[in-house]
């Protein structure tokens, strides 16, 4: 179960990457430094947003469960919790787009949970080997949470000093003059951190089990 469990984060986390990369050539009008991976709901190709949060959450999923079976501790089993946690928010994004209120939800319940829980699984998993390489990759997702909320704080002072009013319920069509907004980038990095840690855990689980 644990083999076929990581084969499958392997293969889903892979499917969410490429469906993020294909989302931007199919929607090159959302300007990726500055709108959030969550717009491409109005495009026209919203099916392949589903499917990248769908693959994100099967990820997250199945590299709970290849992870179980190595769970010697309370911590790393909370921290697997985390992980599954993560993934029914990434479900949730995908059945909940921008447009609904349920949204935000999914945002709670997937983006916090995921750097506690690497932290709980990684740093414990990596005293021995061979998940030694999952500290360091565990790192990942909280520097990435840290970056995109230091990207809103960047466009919060930079609006502020602009004079420009931010109102949530309108989007741009165009970043203001004098007005610093990166967090598409930032909210980019995060997605794949968080997926990349999938794939590194799910890659040394398997060579856990052929050592």
């Amino acid at each position: 179960m644990s083999l076929v469990a990581a084969r499958l984060a392997l293969v889903a986390g892979a499917l969410a990457l490429v469906c993020l990369a294909a989302l931007h050539v199919l929607s090159p009008e959302f300007e990726p430094s500055w709108r959030m991976v969550s717009e491409y709901a109005n495009g026209k190709y919203p099916w392949v947003l589903t499917l990248f949060f769908a693959s994100w959450a099967v990820s997250s999923w199945a590299v709970a469960v290849a992870l179980w079976p190595s769970a010697g501790s309370w911590v790393v089993k909370l921290g697997l919790g985390l992980v599954g946690l993560s993934g029914l928010g990434a479900a949730l994004g995908g059945a909940f787009d921008v447009n609904h209120p349920s949204h935000g939800l999914a945002f709670a319940l997937g983006v916090p949970t995921l750097p506690i829980g690497a932290l709980l699984v990684g740093v414990p998993l990596s005293r021995g080997e061979p998940f030694a390489r999952l500290r360091w990759v565990s790192q990942l997702p909280w520097v990435s949470l840290v970056l995109m909320v230091g990207s809103f704080v960047l466009l919060g002072s930079s609006a502020a000093r602009a004079g420009v009013e931010l109102d949530p319920t309108k989007p741009w069509h165009e970043v203001p003059a004098g007005v610093t907004a990166v967090m598409g980038w930032a909210n980019r990095l995060l997605v794949t951190a968080y997926v990349a840690w999938s794939l590194v855990a799910a890659r040394l689980t398997l060579r856990s089990k052929a050592a």
